[in-house]
């Protein structure tokens, strides 16, 4: 090969040609289940137990989504993960002119009690771990969820699993926000503040690299911004009376995996040692599991290729095993179709399926941390941590990143390095098999793809209308009020969005006070 060939990480970090003991300074790693955690947050790790395999479904109507959720468990899944529509999303009821050609299609639509109701009938909820993907609108989804629960006699306290919450990042990667940056703080703080009391075993927030690496950035900067929201929210319930062991404790975090596969290996390894140092010498936490990050990992859908779509099978099991050697908590593994549509049966059987051969035939579980020691690794991780920290520092003296979003500054910097990812894709400096390199003809003639009838959106409006025919109007509209006087004020405002949906008001309807009082942003 010729010697003017650069090899470097998507990130920019240069790939040695050889790694050895002078690459890495002696020193202790550690052992797994102790601080840093570089090797891993439990002593065991897998051997104790398995990662939760928490495969991410949802589209069309909440019957059709409880169908697929109650196959995926009897195929072995672990966990819930639940899509969520764009209305939903955005705070609006199937029958809003918003909402017109968009019920059911990124994912299921929930407009109220009974559509949870149905989404989860017949899974016992203090059974199943379940993550409620949802953001803007995250509040008033996990009331939802909570209501569902009391009326099956399922106590809070039972309840397990994550509701993802983070609206910082959805002013930086994805645009699913409704109400101005610090109303959005407000509503994510309110339900943390109010699960920390009452739903002790779930994580009230799952703060996302994902999102941010799917829009562009490059490992370094997923970890740097997504640290860098994590204070946010740290130092709101720090303000709040939550004290860093309590918050630390209930954090979860989401990741992206990439396809560079010693990179995202020693990504995640970084990862937990930035944040146990964070945790310990900047913000006091003195309980180790405050100190341990927890994290989901999605292989990422940006990765995905239409063209020979069957090679995103391989994609997924590279990365995937990425994530295992970096020591996941749990993981979804995205389905090959998914640049084509939403999932068929078939595809979310094989991604499935590609976990539990990792899980069962790899032998990979059966040591902690197996790629410790490695050189490449340990540089690897050495490098991104060191770079990681970089960027936080930067952020802090900027005063932190909610000054930074209302500026854009976080946006505009991951539109320039996937800007120039892009260019390097187009140049052949990166090369992407199918893409710009063995290259076919005639793809994609025979693909099956999943597709979300149209006449679910009339379905929806109509079981919407019978919905509030079947209500008591005026015990809806006195809730709604109470939220509305209490949104103005200072409090707490979960027990009163709670109190809105037991008297059967709609996520539109709630939204809608909330919006009347905050407002709408659009954009810095």
């Amino acid at each position: 090969m010729s010697e003017d060939i650069s090899f470097t990480t998507p990130s920019g970090i240069e790939i040695e040609r050889y790694y050895g003991p002078e690459n890495v300074p002696s020193k202790d790693l550690g052992k797994a289940g102790e601080y840093p955690f570089t090797r891993g947050i439990q002593k065991n790790m897998y051997r104790g137990r398995l990662w939760t395999m928490r495969q991410y479904a949802g589209f069309g109507t909440a019957k059709e989504t409880n169908q697929r959720f109650r196959w995926l468990l009897k195929e072995g899944q672990t966990g819930l993960s639940t899509a969520f529509d764009l209305p939903t999303q955005m705070g609006f009821d199937a029958d809003h002119p918003m909402s017109k050609g968009e019920v059911g299609r990124t994912g299921v639509h929930i407009g109220n009690i009974e559509d949870m109701e149905t989404l989860f009938d017949q899974i016992p909820l203090d059974q199943v771990s379940t993550s409620l993907t949802i953001n803007a609108t995250a509040i008033v989804l996990l009331a939802f969820y909570a209501a569902v629960a009391k009326k099956r006699g399922v106590a809070l306290s039972a309840l397990r699993g994550t509701l993802q919450n983070d609206i910082l990042k959805e002013f930086i990667a994805r645009g699913t926000y409704i109400y101005p940056p610090q109303s959005s703080l407000r509503l994510a703080a309110d339900a943390m503040e109010y699960s920390f009391k009452h739903i002790p075993q779930f994580h009230p927030i799952s703060i996302s690299g994902y999102h941010i690496r799917e829009a562009g950035s490059d490992a370094v900067q997923e970890l740097a911004f997504t640290f860098g929201n994590a204070e946010v929210y740290l130092k709101e319930m720090l303000s709040r009376g939550v004290s860093a062991d309590q918050c630390g404790a209930r954090i979860a975090f989401f990741f992206g995996c990439h396809n560079h596969f010693l990179e995202e290996i020693a990504k995640f390894r970084a990862a937990r040692r930035i944040w146990a140092k964070m945790m310990k010498e900047d913000y006091g936490a003195k309980d180790p599991k405050a100190m341990s990050l927890r994290f989901h990992v999605q292989t990422c859908g940006s990765t995905l290729t239409s063209q020979q779509p069957e090679n995103n099978a391989i994609r997924v099991a590279l990365q995937a095993m990425s994530a295992i050697l970096g020591g996941a908590q749990s993981l979804h593994t995205n389905s090959y179709d998914e640049a084509l549509g939403l999932p068929t049966e078939e595809s979310a059987r094989l991604a499935l399926r590609t976990q539990q051969i990792l899980a069962y035939e790899t032998g990979v579980p059966d040591s902690v941390d197996p790629v410790g020691g490695a050189w490449a690794i340990e540089k690897l991780t050495d490098d991104i941590e060191r770079r990681a920290l970089e960027k936080i520092a930067a952020i802090r003296a900027s005063k932190g990143m909610l000054p930074l979003i209302e500026k854009g500054e976080p946006q505009s910097e991951i539109h320039e390095r996937a800007y120039q990812f892009q260019s390097e894709i187009e140049s052949g400096k990166r090369k992407i098999v199918g893409v710009n390199v063995l290259k076919e003809s005639g793809e994609n003639s025979e693909a099956k793809i999943l597709k979300v009838s149209l006449k679910l959106e009339k379905e929806a409006v109509s079981r919407l209308k019978k919905f509030k025919k079947n209500r008591d109007q005026a015990n809806a509209n006195s809730s709604l009020k109470n939220l509305e006087e209490s949104a103005r004020g200072r409090g707490n405002l979960f027990p009163l969005i709670l109190s809105c949906v037991e008297s059967r008001a709609t996520l539109g309807e709630i939204c809608g006070v909330l919006r009347a009082v905050f407002g709408e942003y659009h954009g810095g």
